[in-house]
């Protein structure tokens, strides 16, 4: 009976008949092909972003015809003063100071890396949706007139 069983135990788990040029892959290299993992990325946090479209650089010449334009002020008197507010901005963004200006905007300074022959700053500038330009349009006319353009004091005249 055990030969019977023997016999019998063959028939049934027996291999099928394979064609001459084919063999079995070994158990582990089946293994490594199934569950050999792809390189995933690590989990974050995702954002929806939009896409910054940069437009034409603004130089110096073009502020300052714009500044003329706007203030109404003279080319000798707005150019010595668009110049030095450029130069202190400039040492300001260097000693890595916040700047408050609005309607333009707070820039908040990240980080610095000093190379060679530049100093590359990364910063942040938050624009108020709400802030009113500082100069209107009907402001320009007072000044054409020679009246001043600055806002009115908290205080009372009489204070």
């Amino acid at each position: 009976m055990s030969s019977r069983a023997t016999g019998s135990s063959k028939s049934k788990t027996g291999s099928k008949t394979k064609p001459a040029g084919s063999r079995a892959k070994p158990a582990r290299a089946a293994a490594k092909a199934v569950a050999a993992p792809t390189a995933a990325p690590e989990p974050g946090v995702v954002t929806e972003t939009k896409a910054v479209v940069n437009g034409a650089e603004l130089k110096k010449k073009e502020l300052l015809d714009a500044v003329i334009e706007r203030s109404g002020v003279r080319k000798k008197f707005a150019k010595p003063v668009v110049e030095a507010m450029i130069d202190i901005l400039g040492e300001a963004i260097a000693e890595g100071r916040e700047i408050n200006l609005q309607p333009f905007g707070k820039i908040k300074h990240q980080r610095m890396v000093d190379s060679s022959n530049a100093r590359v700053m990364v910063t942040k500038i938050r624009q108020s949706k709400s802030a009113a330009p500082a100069l209107d349009p009907g402001d320009r006319a007072d000044l054409e007139e020679g009246e001043d353009s600055s806002k009115e004091s908290v205080a009372d005249p009489a204070e």
